[in-house]
């Protein structure tokens, strides 16, 4: 489920009046997967009184009064709620310059408040594609970015965020608060959906909301095209990826892992969609995927990822977290091949029980961790770490509940959230739990789940110290290195050192480089080491910084012979292997 920030008592805009969904709030929900729907008297009008699915917003009378008659349609019109206008954000992303709800009148608009830490905002970004390609003409998104943590509410990081998840519509920034305390926002991530004449129609927390928007969508849109009060005309906007194309060799890397007697580096080239190899120098060895998303099996130079990030090695077999594919992937170094080995394709909604590998879902896989014959997978979608038998094919649930939030206790009492970096020591699990800001352990002894660092949920920032004093803020990556652990602070772009043992943390290295203010870090993801030298995911940097553990001199890895992918090579392989299964539908050709 989405996180709920806070339910003031009233909350109010600017000018005192009580915030939309407040006006909004005596409704019932509808469920719609992890979601919940909410529509206004105005839609559900015409659903019938006695219907089991009906929603209404009126007040219930009391059992000793009689239901008021029924009011007319027009004067039920009259009584919509107005959506406010976005007022109060720092700044706008993904276009040219602000924008009104008044300038897109006969547009439909739906208003999506997310926070790009956030992963059920995450999973709700491909259902606004989807319904931004379908109503392209009808309908336009707009993003209104609440942010949670502190490192969100920089306009520049939200543009990386925007780059890195490919958002085809505008942003606004609103680092204040401002705009989601005027709709009386609870949770990330909400929907708000506003008709062509500017009044909200319904609304929705949680994700899993598609079905119910196409259905309301599309019924607004038959309604306005009678009153022939829709505007069709398509939209463009000023998209940030117009400007910064990923044109560098790596395009926000989120993981890395470096096998240090194979002297290899195995990078997760995440928003390229693919897997880059290359020696510890840099110098190219294979690249597995063709540039752009996709779920293809097959050669490297056909294969297809979406999202890769987490990684883990067996010889000659590189496993593969492929994130929004929720799917497992192992890559063949020996004959070039990637098929999958776990998942379904599609987004899973059971976490509580498990079963045979590809006919069971997975929720977000964002690391790896082999131990024998088990990969550990940090499930950050369903708050939970699972593992996958590599010899029976089988999934299970390992630790914790699915509820987000700090927990420690026994393995299915334990909770998580959004767990996304695993390393061991052989005896225990280390987990970078990125949304509780805390790492975790997870022993295999007595299988007990212990917190080394961190609070809750809202418990973040940047403290060095021992114990309930430490403050790490989103970290993504954890290394286990000759008994200390090694962290990702991600969003305080830091590399910390923390003592599993005495539960001390202390940065390593991080911050700006001299007077200038050069960042030596920028949003870092993962971690890996080999020869004395730590390998860093530097994500939003798009590059693999290279740090002396001696010395803490940082480097930028060079990588020869790596390109960023071209376009048309990817449009011709493509469209190679759609003739080739057209061939293989319809038989050898004449």
């Amino acid at each position: 489920m989405s996180t709920v920030l806070r339910r003031p008592d009233v909350a109010r805009d600017i000018r005192g009046r009580v915030a939309v969904l407040s006006l909004l709030g005596s409704g019932l929900f509808a469920s719609m997967g992890c979601g919940r729907w909410q529509e206004n008297p105005v839609v559900a009008a015409e659903k019938t009184a006695d219907s089991a699915s009906a929603l209404s917003l009126e007040p219930t009378p009391p059992q000793d009064q009689k239901p008021a008659p029924a009011k007319p349609a027009d004067d039920r019109q009259k009584r919509r709620v107005a959506a406010p206008e976005l007022k109060g954000g720092l700044g706008w992303l993904n276009t040219a310059g602000p924008l009104q709800l008044a300038d897109l009148r006969g547009k439909i608009v739906l208003l999506d408040f997310w926070t790009f830490c956030c992963i059920n905002c995450i999973h709700t970004l491909p259902d606004l594609a989807k319904l931004e390609k379908k109503y392209a003409n009808q309908l336009v998104v707009v993003g209104v970015h609440s942010a949670k943590f502190d490192n969100e509410k920089n306009s520049e990081n939200i543009r990386k965020a925007i780059l890195r998840y490919e958002i085809s519509h505008p942003v606004v920034n609103d680092a204040n608060m401002t705009i989601w305390n005027t709709y009386g926002i609870m949770s990330w991530p909400t929907l708000v959906l506003i008709d062509p004449e500017g009044y909200v129609v319904g609304a929705g927390s949680g994700e899993g909301l598609y079905d119910a928007l196409d259905k309301a969508i599309g019924n607004l849109i038959k309604e306005y095209r009678d009153k022939k009060s829709l505007n069709e005309k398509p939209l463009r906007f000023e998209l940030a990826r117009l400007k910064e194309k990923g044109a560098s060799p790596l395009f926000f890397p989120g993981k890395i892992l470096a096998d240090e007697a194979g002297r290899r580096l195995f990078v997760a080239d995440s928003t390229h969609h693919r897997i880059v190899i290359t020696n510890l120098d840099g110098q190219k060895i294979a690249v597995a995927g063709v540039g752009e998303p996709g779920k293809q099996d097959g050669t490297f130079d056909q294969a297809a990822f979406n999202d890769p990030q987490g990684m883990a090695l067996a010889g000659n077999t590189l496993y593969v977290a492929d994130r929004r594919n929720h799917l497992i992937r192992a890559l063949d170094l020996k004959k070039n091949t990637v098929r999958t080995i776990a998942g379904t394709g599609e987004h899973g909604a059971n976490r509580l029980f498990g079963g045979p590998a590809l006919k069971t879902g997975l929720n977000s896989p964002w690391d790896l961790c082999l131990i024998g014959h088990r990969l550990f997978i940090a499930q950050a979608g369903f708050h939970q770490i699972w593992t996958l038998d590599l010899e029976k094919g089988i999934l299970d649930p390992y630790a914790g509940t699915g509820a987000e939030r700090i927990h420690d206790d026994i393995l299915d009492r334990a909770s998580f959230a959004q767990p996304s970096g695993l390393t061991t020591d052989g005896q225990i699990l280390f987990v970078a739990d990125s949304e509780v800001s805390a790492i975790r352990s997870i022993s295999f002894g007595d299988g007990e789940v212990r917190t080394i660092v961190g609070k809750g949920l809202f418990d973040f920032g940047d403290k060095d110290g021992v114990g309930d004093q430490v403050r790490l803020q989103h970290a993504l990556g954890v290394l286990f290195h000759e008994g200390k652990l090694y962290v990702a602070d991600t969003y305080n772009s830091k590399i910390k050192i923390i003592d599993p043992k005495d539960r001390s943390s202390k940065t390593f290295v991080g911050g700006s480089d001299g007077w200038l203010g050069h960042r030596l870090l920028n949003e870092p993801g993962g971690l890996s080491y080999a020869n004395g030298k730590l390998y860093v995911a530097d994500t939003n940097g798009h590059r693999i910084q290279v740090v002396d553990l001696k010395t803490k001199a940082i480097s930028t890895l060079a990588l020869h012979g790596v390109e960023a992918p071209k376009r048309n090579e990817i449009l011709n392989v493509q469209q190679g292997i759609a003739n080739e299964k057209v061939q293989q539908l319809s038989g050898p050709q004449k």
